[in-house]
């Protein structure tokens, strides 16, 4: 019988697994009910609401200023103490009816081609949690239950039941990422059909849509790899959920505080999170408000520093050959029983 087809089927069919994968699609299913709830169609109706709301405000302005106007008026001529009005009472005037754009009160409406980016990192992050958990729990139980030692004894190869163990693992998360976002893509357009729009859509916003997608599968792999290698590592499932608690509750929080009291420059870029986040959006830019960069127009610019989906890669591969090696290694020189 084929060790990974064991594998593979033994991963499908454990309850954590399944549950822990519900969970995932349900929080994703809440998601899309919040994005249809909160979103409409926009059509004459909402234009005529959002212009009518347009000439309240403005008319608000109005009587604004008109009071204002007359209150400095008053104070000025009453010789008061009136420094927080300006030197000529006229200047008090509200803004012109055409600053004030209609634009500004329509209901929240689904974008396709803005909001899809967003929507995908989403889904990469549900999912690659889940990826995290499933992959350090896969392997993690078969060390606390004694499975692994008695499936060596039958199989001795330790290398080779390992990776085959963690091939099965990334094989049905794979299974799992491509029809997610298979059917959030198809969902997403759904929405933006119904309460939103789709204009704007060209083959090279499709070709970077399914570029992102890919990018977030890989995400999920990689945590997956990675949970699995840390549960490995410890031989228990809480070895690897406690590592994860200890370096982002702990280790990234507390980080982030002594960084920002240190006032270190573009702090960011020593969180997990911003690398993520580059990864899905292939660049993020961090910036430093403390440091002025004057423009020409005497504009002060705050100092730039980019983050992109290579510097990311590079973290992944840091990670997953640190982890997974030294899963490996630990394996073949320690005592298994």
């Amino acid at each position: 019988m084929s060790l990974f087809r064991t594998e593979l089927r033994r991963l499908a069919k454990r309850r954590f697994t399944r549950w822990m994968t519900a969970g995932g699609l349900l929080i994703l299913a809440l998601v899309v009910v919040g994005l249809f709830v909160t979103n409409e169609k926009i059509g004459t109706e909402q234009w005529a609401e959002a212009r009518r709301a347009a000439d309240s405000s403005h008319a608000e302005q109005v009587r604004w200023a008109e009071q204002e106007r007359a209150n400095c008026e008053r104070a000025k001529a009453a010789g008061e103490n009136v420094d927080y009005y300006p030197a000529d009472c006229a200047s008090i005037a509200p803004p012109a009816r055409e600053d004030i754009q209609d634009e500004w009160y329509l209901p929240s409406t689904f974008v396709f081609k803005a909001n899809v980016p967003d929507m995908l990192v989403t889904l990469a992050g549900i999912l690659a949690m889940v990826g995290f958990v499933v992959g350090a729990s896969f392997i993690g139980a078969e060390w606390n239950t004694g499975g692994m030692m008695n499936l060596l004894l039958w199989r001795p190869k330790r290398l080779s039941v390992l990776l085959t163990k963690l091939g099965a693992l990334l094989t049905g998360m794979l299974a799992v990422a491509l029809s997610a976002s298979v059917a959030w893509f198809g969902i997403l357009w759904l929405i933006a059909n119904w309460r939103g729009t789709t204009d704007g859509m060209t083959s090279g916003v499709w070709q970077s849509f399914l570029l992102t997608g890919l990018r977030g599968v890989v995400l999920v792999l990689v945590a997956a790899t990675v949970g699995f290698a840390l549960a490995s590592l410890g031989r228990h499932t809480a070895m690897a959920l406690g590592g994860a608690v200890a370096v982002m509750v702990v280790g990234q929080a507390g980080l982030a505080i002594l960084l920002d009291l240190a006032q270190v420059r573009f702090g960011e870029a020593w969180l997990l999170p911003t690398y993520v986040y580059a990864w899905m959006t292939k660049t993020l830019t961090l910036e430093d408000w403390r440091s002025c960069n004057a423009s020409y127009t005497g504009e002060c610019n705050p100092a730039t520093l980019d983050i992109t989906w290579q510097h990311s890669s590079i973290l992944f591969t840091v990670a997953v050959v640190l982890f997974l090696g030294g899963a490996l290694w630990t394996l073949r020189r320690r005592d298994i029983t």
